[in-house]
């Protein structure tokens, strides 16, 4: 991994308010510790001994958690929280964590939900932000949605979205969206950084890909892997019940295939994964379609998890986006199911083919317990960095500890499934499909 990021975080100013929180400075005193701003977690964790360690702010992390000095006095915090983009399992459990810990924690009284994604902040709609306090959000994490709601776009609209952040008094806002809502709250901590004003934004990722970059983990993908795992099991069901059934499983996953791989690996039931990292050839003598033939003369049943990004280089004609900003894809899932029932309609070999695409579904689920748990975390480590005057910061998972990276850093790329790893090696192992079904592969390529 390139070592060209700088991890350092920025601040509002010096500290100089000691926390509401009782911790201690001490080991072994069965009292847990303050964080301190010389804590760090390394970007790697492999050895090169051809390489000196290196501890510089392109190579570590600062450890996140709560800070014995604050820059925020709390009895003067006014904070927003913001949901941005799709839904995905978990919203309302990051939503419940950020008020409880403003509110139980550090004694913060004025909490505004701001709805509809940044087109609450936009005078236009009319979105009146809901105040929140703990018995709002007691019991949302049981739901799914986003309690405040959401919407995509709005975020480009920088000065009007400051403006009103500015008429709100608002000291820190909590952004809870993808890698494009976190592009949008670095452009609006950059305006604010302009204008001079003292507001911390604190991000905390939200993908069901789980394609954030340096991110270990985004929460909601515990959920949509074993959701999946679910609609697989049926599949395998329908396609076992059937002389020749094909069971065809779309998943999310637009640029990554971490869904795809990981349903596949905890179900033991798929035959074929196929995702957007992996090149493969429908026709000829080492395609899909020759492959899927033998594994139904063979066993007479089959089950595929195509990735909803699988295929797009062939699919796309020209290049749309939505109002995120994300690129609108071609459905391959139908595209999938018509191009194999036209396949073994020509070899005159009857098939069964059921097509499921549960995204929405899976989606809209509430948080299984882990991704519940991490949600916990992951939204009182936020408000922690924010009442220490952090900011331009999302809240990241790195060899499984808490850290505070960049959004500069955080936003440069997406993380994809890597053909040469253990996870795809292992998924090959699981599915026993080939390791490239493509008719003709040049290596430099």
């Amino acid at each position: 991994m390139s070592n060209d990021y700088d991890f350092t975080i920025e601040t509002l100013g010096k500290c100089n308010i000691k926390s509401p929180i009782a911790m201690s400075k001490i080991s072994e005193d069965y009292i847990a510790n303050y964080a301190r701003d010389d804590q760090f977690i390394r970007l790697n964790v492999s050895v090169d001994p051809d390489k000196p360690e290196l501890l510089d702010s392109q190579h570590v992390f600062e450890v996140a958690g709560p800070r014995e000095m604050l820059y925020f006095s709390p009895q003067h915090v006014h904070a927003g929280i913001v949901s941005c983009g799709g839904l995905c399992p978990g919203i309302n459990d990051v939503i419940r964590s950020i008020v409880h810990s403003l509110w139980y924690r550090y004694g913060v009284r004025r909490i505004s939900g701001i709805r509809y994604g940044y087109l609450g902040f936009l005078p236009d709609h009319n979105f009146a932000p809901i105040q929140l306090t703990p018995p709002m959000v007691d019991e949302i994490h049981k739901i799914g949605g986003s309690f405040l709601g959401t919407a995509r776009g709005g975020g480009k609209e920088v000065g009007s979205i400051v403006d009103t952040m500015e008429q709100l008094n608002l000291n820190m806002l909590f952004t809870i969206g993808g890698d494009g809502t976190q592009r949008g709250s670095l452009e609006i901590a950059e305006e604010i950084s302009r204008r001079q004003l003292k507001i911390a934004m604190v991000g905390i990722p939200k993908t069901v890909d789980n394609d954030f970059f340096f991110i270990q983990k985004s929460f909601g993908f515990d959920t949509a892997v074993a959701k999946a795992v679910q609609v697989v099991a049926s599949a395998h069901m329908e396609a076992h019940s059937q002389y020749n059934g094909i069971g065809l499983v779309k998943v999310m996953g637009r640029e990554s295939g971490f869904i795809a791989a990981h349903t596949a690996l905890a179900s033991h039931e798929v035959n074929f994964v196929l995702i957007p990292e992996i090149p493969f050839n429908l026709e000829g003598y080492n395609g899909f379609f020759r492959h899927l033939q033998k594994r139904l003369e063979s066993r007479h049943h089959a089950v595929i998890i195509v990735a909803e990004g699988a295929m797009q280089e062939q699919l796309m004609t020209n290049v749309e986006t939505d109002a995120g900003g994300n690129v609108k894809l071609v459905d391959v899932g139908p595209y999938l199911k018509k191009r194999i029932q036209e396949y073994f309609a020509l070899k005159k070999i009857d098939i069964t083919l059921k097509y499921i695409d549960p995204s929405y579904i899976i989606r809209s689920a509430p948080a299984i317990s882990s991704d519940s748990i991490y949600c916990e975390r992951l939204g009182s480590a936020a408000v922690h960095a924010a009442m220490a005057g952090k900011t331009k910061l999302i809240i990241g998972l790195i060899h499984n500890e808490f850290v505070h990276i960049p959004m500069k850093a955080a936003v440069v790329r997406r993380s994809h499934v890597d053909p040469e790893s253990s996870l795809w090696r292992d998924t090959i192992e699981a599915t026993h499909q080939p390791v490239l079904m493509v008719n003709q592969f040049d290596s430099s390529h």
